[in-house]
Formats: C-alpha cells, structure tokens, sequence
C-alpha cells in the first residue's frame, strides 16, 4: 500500500471496512429513503395545494342559499301595481311574524294570463304562495298547482275554497298544500310548504283583503 493510499474506513456496526457490495448496498438504501421522503413531501405539498383550491372554491363560488332573500314591502308593490291593472289587486294584511321576500305583478305568461304574487315565509319558518289569477281560467290554475287535484272545499273568510291536500301525495313540487276560491275578478290561490293551519291563516287574510266593489273611476 502506498503512502498516499488510505485504508479503508472502519464501518462502527461491522467493525471492519465494507466491502465493494455492502457500499453500494448502503448507498442504494439511501437512495431509496431519500426518494421514499421526497414522495411523502410531495403527497402532502398535493394535498394542500387541493385543500387551498377547494377553500377557494367555497369562498368565491356563489350559493343561492346561503343567506335569505330581504324582506319586501308587498302593500307597497301591490299599491304601484294597481293603477295598471283593472281589477283589484288582493293585499292580505297579516301579522309581523309573517315575512314577504317576493312581490311582482307577473305577466306576458306563455298562457296569456297575468297575475298579482306574492311569496311569503310563514311564523314557523316555511313557504306560502298568494297568487291572484287576472281573467284565469283552470288551465293557468293547474299549472300553477302543478296539476293537484282537489279533494274537498272548506268555508274560509266567508268565502267557499277548494283544498288540494297532497301532503301523502308526491310529485307537486312545493305546493304540499293550496287554497283557491274565485270571483269576478280572477282566481286566488295560496299554496305551499306550510302546514294548513298557517294556510288558513293566510287564506282568511286573503278573503278579507279581496274587494268585491268595481274600482273607482
């Protein structure tokens, strides 16, 4: 051996120098591990990249639910409404428990028929529809009730109404329950998600709040 030569390096857990095989063992385990480490490293640098673009996501995309439609002033709507329409407009007066988030004169329906909703979240929190039918007829009111069919009448307000109770009966949509009674002056319909207590309750607001007088000239 020569001078500048050096002997080999004492391995402590041989307590001899490794041999050519055992070196390049050592190596390609190291090799391994540091790959084994750096596909970890990546696996959690992935899952937070996809963590961030998903809280992105929930930030910026819009969602109709997440917060409630603001109260509107139906009487207010009702009162700009009338002096284009010839028939009286119905405007129940109901309680401060009752919410109204809707109010529109809706016209240039497919069928010809305009008419005076009003949408309306209950004291308990649920959905109830006013709808008065301007010259209706019985195929504006079906598509409106999404084809339920009547199973009684019932005397409300002074006033006859058909019950459409679909409440064991799938297939209609949010109209689980309706109300509708009619005069000269069009079709009244209230419908809904709301238990028939709360739909009597606003029934009876309707039919004290129809005018049976031709309007002023």
């Amino acid at each position: 051996m020569s001078e500048r030569e050096k002997p080999p390096a004492i391995v402590a857990e041989l307590g001899r120098p490794e041999t050519p095989a055992e070196t390049a063992a050592r190596k390609a385990a190291n090799s391994r591990k540091h790959r084994e480490k750096q596909t970890v490293n990546n696996l959690w640098l992935s899952l937070l990249v996809t963590l961030g673009i998903v809280l992105v996501l929930v930030l910026l995309v819009p969602r109709g639910d997440s917060a409630p439609r603001s109260a509107v002033d139906y009487r207010q709507v009702a009162a700009e409404a009338q002096p284009s329409i010839e028939q009286p407009l119905a405007v129940p007066e109901l309680s401060t428990t009752w919410r109204a988030n809707v109010a529109e004169l809706r016209t240039g329906a497919a069928d010809g028929v305009s008419s005076w909703y009003v949408g309306f979240v209950t004291p308990k929190n649920d959905y109830l529809g006013f709808s008065q039918g301007l010259d209706a007829n019985e195929s504006w009111l079906s598509a409106l009730l999404q084809n339920s069919r009547a199973s009684g009448t019932q005397e409300i307000g002074g006033l006859t109404w058909t019950v459409y109770d679909n409440g064991e009966d799938g297939g209609h949509g949010n109209v689980e329950y309706a109300l509708t009674t009619e005069d000269a002056d069009g079709i009244y319909a209230v419908y809904g998600t709301a238990a028939p207590a709360e739909a009597k309750q606003l029934a009876t607001a309707v039919a004290a709040s129809i005018d049976t007088e031709a309007p002023a000239e």
